[in-house]
């Protein structure tokens, strides 16, 4: 009875903290965007996939790396859908940093085994071509980045399985930037943005409408773009995501069978004791 009622007044003061931390940092939830890989048995639309490897190419590779994605990847099972080939294909149009026979440091172009190189020589140089802080890297961002839900949201993501807080607040970042409030000072450099924790973000707006044209016809809005980019990135972060949800799946159908031989078989062994 005394664990109940303290946990009754540990929810309580959660539920008072929250209101006030978020008026003291007066950030606004990102709005919940409805992901086809979302659920239990979500999975990536490849066409939104591939515009947004379209828009990572044309954009964000200027700034960020991706090193923890091989081209290979563009050809895996619940992926963009490309294939080996295509990979390939990718790959050549890349310049690949190596090592000749000797020892002596060339550059090649790419192959399928490669990883996506990063536009920046080191991490020094990155930072000095953007005023001081490295550009993060595409990897691991939609599953580094989040918010928090606040008591009680939190206690029904844990039943609904949401796990896209991520792709949500990357999506809600990129159309986030509006004029500043007049009582809000930008210091140089900095930019202001409706979802960036504290308001001001070193990045300047990387997208605006029309600047990346889709080949399957796909609206070029800044919706569109902040929703593909936010699921290629969600793709990269975890790129076997599908066959884990469906490992997943066949996991819960063994043990629920497992567990009805399990309670026949006792039944069985003990039904001549009386």
């Amino acid at each position: 009875m005394k664990r109940f009622i303290l946990a009754l007044t540990l929810a309580g003061f959660a539920a008072a903290a929250t209101p006030a931390l978020a008026q003291e940092h007066d950030t606004p939830h990102p709005p919940r965007v409805k992901w086809t890989f979302s659920g239990p048995f979500g999975k990536f639309d490849q066409a939104q996939l591939q515009r947004g490897f379209k828009i990572y190419r044309e954009v964000c590779a200027n700034c960020h790396s991706m090193s923890m994605v091989a081209f290979r990847n563009l050809a895996d099972a619940g992926g963009p859908g490309y294939s080996e080939a295509q990979a390939s294909v990718v790959a050549s149009e890349y310049k690949i940093k190596d090592l000749d026979e000797t020892g002596q440091p060339i550059e090649r172009a790419g192959r399928a085994a490669d990883y996506f190189p990063s536009p920046f020589a080191n991490e020094l140089a990155a930072k000095a071509a953007n005023g001081g802080t490295a550009p993060p890297d595409f990897s691991t961002l939609a599953k580094a980045r989040t918010y928090e839900r606040g008591f009680p949201w939190f206690v029904f993501d844990i039943f609904t399985q949401y796990q896209e807080q991520g792709p949500d607040y990357i999506a809600a970042l990129l159309q986030g930037y509006v004029d500043a409030p007049k009582d809000f000072q930008v210091p140089p450099g900095g930019h202001y943005n409706t979802y960036f924790p504290g308001h001001s973000i070193a990045m300047p707006p990387p997208l605006q409408a029309g600047q990346v044209t889709f080949d399957d016809g796909s609206p070029q809005t800044m919706d569109q773009y902040a929703k593909d980019i936010a699921s290629f990135m969600m793709w990269a972060a975890e790129p076997h995501l599908v066959a884990r949800k469906r490992l997943g799946f066949q996991v819960m159908i063994f043990l629920i069978v497992f567990a009805g031989l399990t309670y026949f078989t006792k039944k069985k062994v003990w039904s001549a004791v009386h």
